[in-house]
């Protein structure tokens, strides 16, 4: 064999195949991966089924905790929209980036020092700095002076409001009513309390967006229009 020919030969055999750098460079981590992968599984009861579980249960916890949080409604209060044993999904990110609760969202909130311990559901009526009243002379609320019709969601045979107020709603703070007067316990009934029967803002735990039970009562939970034409706070307050 020629010197050319050994020379050839040598080169060949001293460079490393395709396959082998491949396996040099990604092998190791792959294969520690699925090592730790198998050691876990190994570790637990009932294998890569106890794991795939167990990832799903730290999914839904971190969905509990930071997107969406199910919500089961306790009282009559926001009847007939919501109605007592529905579950509600409640929107935990919906004031998380600069947004604001508006006039006629449904949120769940903390009321504990302001309507008692636990969590209550109910209609956002008035914003910061928003004039409130009941009633004009066809006994509808007023808010900046703009009546709402409140029809198409109020409690068939519910008036607006049994009980007269005149409030003008801190900044940072909501005020906010049941769906259905007659049955509902809200700011109506604090205005003497600490906090004046309003809600802060930072104790609204999200909005609800969603019924999800039971399943012949799934519906997505819309802002109703009758706010729509009621102007920004700051006018002049009669």
């Amino acid at each position: 064999m020629d010197a050319e020919a050994q020379q050839t030969e040598r080169d060949r055999s001293s460079r490393p195949s395709t396959s082998e750098e491949t396996s040099d460079t990604g092998g190791p981590e792959g294969r520690s991966r699925f090592a730790l992968v198998s050691r876990i599984t190994e570790w637990l009861p009932g294998g890569r089924i106890s794991l795939t579980l167990l990832i799903c249960l730290v999914f839904l916890l971190v969905l509990n905790a930071f997107v969406v949080q199910p919500f089961q409604i306790p009282s009559g209060s926001m009847e007939n929209g919501l109605r007592i044993g529905d579950r509600v999904l409640v929107n935990k990110l919906a004031y998380r980036f600069g947004a604001e609760p508006r006039r006629g969202d449904v949120v769940v909130f903390d009321g504990t020092g302001y309507f008692g311990s636990g969590d209550y559901i109910k209609r956002v009526v008035g914003v910061g700095g928003d004039h409130v009243v009941c009633c004009d002379r066809e006994g509808r609320i007023e808010v900046n002076g703009r009546s709402v019709d409140e029809s198409t969601f109020l409690y068939p045979g519910d008036s607006p409001s049994t009980v007269p107020f005149k409030v003008v709603v801190p900044d940072g703070t909501l005020f906010v009513l049941g769906d259905h007067r007659g049955d509902s316990s809200d700011s109506r009934d604090h205005l003497g309390s600490p906090g004046g029967g309003m809600i802060p803002v930072s104790d609204v735990v999200g909005r609800a967006d969603w019924i999800v039970w039971p399943f012949a009562h799934w519906t997505r939970l819309h802002r109703p229009g009758a706010y729509a034409r009621v102007p920004a706070a700051g006018g002049a307050h009669g």
